[in-house]
């Protein structure tokens, strides 16, 4: 069973096209915006670990639909200062999508979310008959 949905950039750069196709080196399938992801799987739950330094608790939107868990963020920096006048200003966005597809294991209605030290976890408990059933001996007569 499959926890990740791999995702691709929609436009990959020139650069990666030319690794990837020219010379056949491995470079990750990912753009720089795209956070690092780390999914484990316990007895009693999986646990998905996301790097996004840098972001508040309000910047992200976790849900579960069909299925599928799709974690995003979208974050525009608007700090204008009026008295400064700008010759060159590079403006600051970054927003990043990220879906996975839950296995029927997961119970939904307990998934729980914490974001601490530029790390987004979620801890997705499974449900009681999908954990591992201590040893039962069976008494032969």
């Amino acid at each position: 069973m499959n926890l990740i949905s791999k995702q691709t950039p929609f436009f990959p750069t020139l650069l990666d096209d030319f690794i990837n196709n020219d010379w056949n080196l491995k470079v990750s399938d990912f753009s720089s915006s795209t956070p690092a992801v780390n999914i484990k799987e316990l007895d009693s739950q999986f646990e998905i670990e996301l790097a996004a330094p840098g972001k508040e608790k309000a910047d992200f939107e976790v849900e579960v639909e069909d299925g599928i868990l799709s974690i995003s963020s979208s974050r525009e920096d608007k700090k204008l200062n009026e008295k400064e006048k700008f010759t060159r200003r590079e403006f600051s966005y970054n927003s990043f999508r990220r879906s996975f597809t839950l296995p029927d294991s997961v119970d939904y209605t307990k998934i729980d979310a914490n974001y601490k030290g530029g790390v987004l976890q979620l801890l997705l408990p499974k449900h009681k008959e999908a954990q591992p059933q201590p040893k039962k001996l069976i008494k032969i007569r």
